[in-house]
Parts: structure tokens; C-alpha cells; sequence
């Protein structure tokens, strides 16, 4: 996008999808309109949406309006209490309830394929919006996004099997794989993909994956067990201690009626990946 930060958005009017007769497996562009100062508007590309699935049916519907990113916006230089408490009621009405009314109905589709998330309520997966500030340099009291994970316990969970995203008016930003894991069960993992390091390869090189996410990320070892040097030649993956991926998204389609199929679909497109570690690692 031209302009920097989020100056450039002060003058975004709005988007819309260029295929008017959208379909779930269509790969529409996003174009959007960015107004300058001179009043001109030019439409620019923001990015292609990975391909819809047909496994959850969804009726379109805006969970967020522009005062969920207005909120933000305005936030950024104003980050500090007093300017928080005044505009309380605008966060309650305009992020707070639609974020939780949105998480929500990510769980009641997610459970509809995995009845692991049945039991599972909005508050069990959505973090504060107060940064925890006692070790930071940066004593900024509140983050710039909303932010949740959905997986079958919430926040207290460290099970292969969910969706973590932020959504702001910087980006939406999505990740799914493994994050944190102990020692007893990085060395379980390693073990596994060693052993099976086809089934490995094809999940991580599934076409959906690799369009949605790219490629798996993580910290890695220098050095590894004797007994699995010889197949980390064949897998280097190996020498990760995480293997989680994430994929951005621009902040207009936070406003869109498809947001749950975006992040749902990004969901399924990462299961290969977790369901491998699932078997792995029994939580």
C-alpha cells in the first residue's frame, strides 16, 4: 500500500470484491480505494483470497464495522488510560462484544467437523487487551489488535489442533502448528518425523498449505541427537524445536462478510500439518 503505517489508511474510502457473483471456490482480487489528499482515488490490488472450502456453510454477515479499526486508528497515539477510559464504551460496542460475538461463531463452525470444540466458550480463547507491561521497555498499556486461539481447551491449551489470529488496522495476521512445546515432546516429534518423513514431507507440501502459509517456521537446534543425524539429512525440519506458520491478510477484509470463511479456511488448510503432530503428541 502507498503511504506508511496508519497514515495511509486516514484516506482509505472502502473495498469491494471484483467478482460480484462470488463463489466459495472462486479466487477473487480484493481491490480497495485509497483517497489522497487531492481527493483522487485509485483502486490497488491488496491480495488474492486462498481458495474457499465447501465443508463449512456460512451465511455472509459483517461482524465489524469501520469503528472497529477507527478504534485502533486513534488508540495508536492516544495509548494510555485516561484516553481509554473516555472512549470505553466505543471499545465495549464497536471490538469487545463483536469480537467475542465473532469468536463465537468460529467455535460453533469449527465444532460442527471436530466435536472437541463443543464445550468451548468465546472467553476461554480471547486475550485481554492490556499488554503485559512489568519486563517491557515499552510501558504502552493496551495492544494495537484483537486477538484469540481456538483450540479445544483455549488459552490454557498447547494442543496441535486450532487457530490462532490478530485482527487490527495494521493486519490480520493467522498462525496454526506448534508454538510451545516441552523437551519430552520435541523429542516425541523429532522421533516421529524421523520415522515417518514422507507422510511429513506431504503434509507440509500439500498445494493448499503452501499457497495459504508458504512454508513451516520455527527456532532451530545447531546440534541434534546422534541417532537422528542421519535422517535429518533427508528431513532438516528436524532441527526445528517449532514448527508453526502464519499468513497476513490486509486489514480491509476485517469489514468483509467472508472474514469467518478466511479464517476457517486457513484452518483447514494448516490441518495436514497439526493432525501430523496430533499423532505425535497425545495432549
Amino acid at each position: 500500500m502507498a503511504g506508511s503505517g496508519y497514515e495511509c489508511r486516514k484516506y482509505a474510502c472502502w473495498w469491494f470484491l471484483a467478482q460480484r457473483n462470488f463463489s466459495p471456490l472462486a479466487r477473487p482480487q480484493l481491490l480497495w480505494y485509497e483517497f489522497g489528499k487531492d481527493g483522487v482515488g485509485k483502486s490497488k490490488e491488496c491480495y488474492n483470497f486462498p481458495k474457499f472450502t465447501e465443508s463449512y456453510k456460512t451465511v455472509k454477515r459483517m461482524f465489524f464495522q469501520q469503528e472497529f479499526l477507527d478504534f485502533f486508528i486513534e488508540l495508536a497515539p492516544n495509548n494510555h488510560k485516561d484516553w481509554f477510559d473516555l472512549n470505553r464504551k466505543r471499545y465495549e460496542q464497536f471490538v469487545k462484544e463483536p469480537f467475542k460475538d465473532f469468536v463465537s461463531h468460529l467455535i460453533a463452525k469449527m465444532a460442527e467437523k471436530d466435536p472437541a470444540f463443543k464445550e468451548l466458550e468465546a472467553k476461554d480463547c480471547i486475550f485481554r487487551i492490556n499488554r503485559d507491561i512489568r519486563f517491557s521497555k515499552d510501558k504502552q498499556p493496551y495492544k494495537l489488535q484483537v486477538s484469540a486461539i481456538i483450540t479445544p481447551e483455549g488459552k490454557k491449551s498447547k494442543a496441535v489442533n486450532g487457530v490462532y489470529f490478530e485482527l487490527g488496522p495494521e493486519k490480520i495476521r493467522v498462525y496454526g502448528g506448534v508454538y510451545e512445546i516441552d523437551k519430552e515432546d520435541l523429542l516425541i516429534a523429532r522421533e516421529g518425523i524421523a520415522a515417518h518423513p514422507e507422510k511429513f514431507k506431504k503434509a507440509y507440501r500439500d498445494p493448499l498449505f503452501i499457497e495459504t502459509f508458504g512454508e513451516i517456521r520455527g527456532e532451530k537446534n545447531k546440534i541434534l541427537p546422534k541417532e537422528l543425524k542421519e535422517a535429518s539429512e533427508m528431513e532438516p525440519l528436524i532441527y526445528n524445536k517449532q514448527w508453526y506458520f502464519f499468513t497476513e491478510f490486509e486489514p480491509e477484509m476485517i469489514l468483509s462478510d467472508q472474514l469467518d470463511q478466511l479464517i476457517l479456511n486457513c484452518y483447514e488448510a494448516g490441518r495436514p500439518v497439526e493432525q501430523f503432530f496430533n499423532e505425535l503428541i497425545k495432549r
